[in-house]
């Protein structure tokens, strides 16, 4: 339960990517495709940073108050005077997602929501079996949503574990490139299910799930990225532009993405001396964060937008009203 002392509570999300998700690393390279997307720079798992997420909400909340375009983007005022961020301690974009004063001017506001990045908890591959959606112990635990941080690591490293769907079991399931062994008698992987199935994760989804050691999962992931070509058109000929062809990489459609939303005690903080009066509480900046989720499920998140790309639906948990992170209470 909230209670107004606490200085922060953390709410945690779960959505789902109904196109292709790109969020690029801003240049090309020479490798298996030109512009590749982000990744983690430790697992080499796709990833999509947390300052893309805040940036395209803050957009999307000022589209849904009314606010737009002033009160979001980078909000520099023009050299007239005009534009810019409002700075109102009423306007909720500016109170949970902070403001600039301007060029040449001191101060502003930090924000009252901190956004983390999204990492990927269940990857979609194609099998013999139909697609499967494939995760391992790491990115089980790098998630508070459910405690999964005393999950132990699996009992074999080489060998996919899936759930006993009621027909006849596969001895082996290729994903991607790799030919596993199959096994059931994982005892732990019945407890995920369960848990997962919280987040408001679709029935089929938690039907075909299935997990390998996180040596695997990188490779499986990093394999098994959507990438397409697109081609520059001359507008004289209406053909392809020559030497403008360009391949670019994406988490396919169907991943499940997890992330969190810190959001501070609005009691605790002022703007300009005066009270913060466009919301009250962490859960109320979390309303004013979640009132503009339906944007990402119509204009989506990252690059390549206009090629059919970006869309993600956020899942709705069965309680979501409770936050499973709580700040520490001060006097």
């Amino acid at each position: 339960m909230i209670t107004s002392n606490q200085s922060f509570v953390t709410f945690p999300f779960v959505g789902i990517a109904l196109d292709p998700i790109h969020v690029g690393t801003g240049g090309t390279r020479l490798g298996r495709v030109d512009n590749t997307i982000v990744r983690d720079p430790v697992t080499r798992i796709p990833e999509v940073p947390g300052s893309s997420i805040a940036g395209v909400m803050r957009a999307y909340t000022a589209m849904a108050k009314g606010k737009y375009p002033n009160c979001a983007g980078l909000g520099q005022p023009e050299r007239d005077g005009g534009g810019g961020h409002c700075g109102k301690t009423d306007c909720p974009v500016c109170t949970v997602f902070g403001f600039a004063k301007g060029i040449g001017s001191s101060g502003g506001f930090a924000g009252l929501a901190a956004f983390s990045d999204m990492h990927v908890l269940l990857f979609p591959v194609a099998s013999q079996l139909g697609p499967q959606w494939i995760t391992c112990p790491m990115a089980l635990r790098q998630t508070s949503i459910a405690e999964f941080s005393e999950l132990s690591d699996l009992p074999e490293q080489q060998v996919v574990y899936r759930k006993v769907d009621g027909t006849a079991a596969q001895p082996s399931l290729n994903l991607g490139w790799l030919f596993l062994p199959v096994k059931t008698d994982w005892q732990q992987l019945g407890e995920i299910a369960q848990k997962i199935e919280v987040l408001g994760i679709p029935g089929y989804i938690i039907s075909r799930l299935a997990v390998v050691s996180d040596k695997l999962f990188t490779h499986i992931v990093n394999s098994n990225l959507e990438v397409r070509t697109s081609v520059a058109i001359d507008p004289a000929t209406g053909a392809a532009e020559e030497r403008a062809l360009f391949t670019y990489e994406a988490m396919p459609r169907g991943t499940v993405l997890v992330w969190e939303v810190t959001c501070r005690n609005p009691k605790h903080f002022k703007i300009n001396q005066d009270d913060v009066k466009a919301v009250d509480s962490p859960e109320k900046v979390r309303d004013v964060v979640t009132d503009a989720h339906s944007y990402l499920e119509h204009l989506g998140i990252g690059g390549m937008g206009s090629r059919g790309m970006g869309r993600l639906r956020v899942l709705r948990m069965k309680d979501l009203s409770d936050a499973d992170k709580t700040g520490k209470e001060v006097s």
